[in-house]
């Protein structure tokens, strides 16, 4: 089923970013990756791959492309406004990892607050007035 027709946004986000190296390219673009090397080098991807999942990414508008400053040939991906609102699905991803896949007291990377040093809390989704949602309380409205 083509992207387009999917009736579900969490399929036809799947379909886009849903591989294991796009979620990694846009991981490590929030990090400041911004040139292929940068990205090649910190995910240890072959080239083909790198070049086809960037391709598909510039093409879906996540990023963009331009020149280095330094006027080389080279061009950086960017993320668009579009790429920048994948954070809280990066954010939710490693929350969850954090939580389940690692052993008490087993060291990882945390993502804090830059101005307060602090580890970032949980994400949890709210309702209109605040209160916390679960899926218990929630519901799918077909269209």
């Amino acid at each position: 089923m083509a992207l387009n027709s999917q009736p579900c946004p969490v399929a036809r986000s799947v379909d886009l970013i849903g591989d294991r190296w796009a979620l990694l390219i846009v991981r490590d673009a929030f990090d400041g990756a911004r040139r292929f090397g940068d990205f090649q080098r910190g995910l240890g991807v072959a080239r083909n791959i790198l070049t086809d999942r960037l391709r598909k990414l510039v093409d879906a508008g996540i990023f963009t492309t331009q020149p280095v400053s330094d006027g080389s040939a080279y061009q950086e991906y960017v993320l668009t406004k579009r790429g920048e609102s994948l954070f809280p699905v990066v954010v939710a991803l490693r929350q969850w990892g954090e939580q389940h896949l690692f052993a008490p007291n087993e060291p990882h990377s945390v993502l804090i607050d830059s101005q307060s040093g602090e580890a970032i809390p949980p994400m949890q989704p709210q309702a209109a007035d605040g209160h916390l949602l679960t899926a218990a309380n929630t519901q799918v409205r077909k269209l």
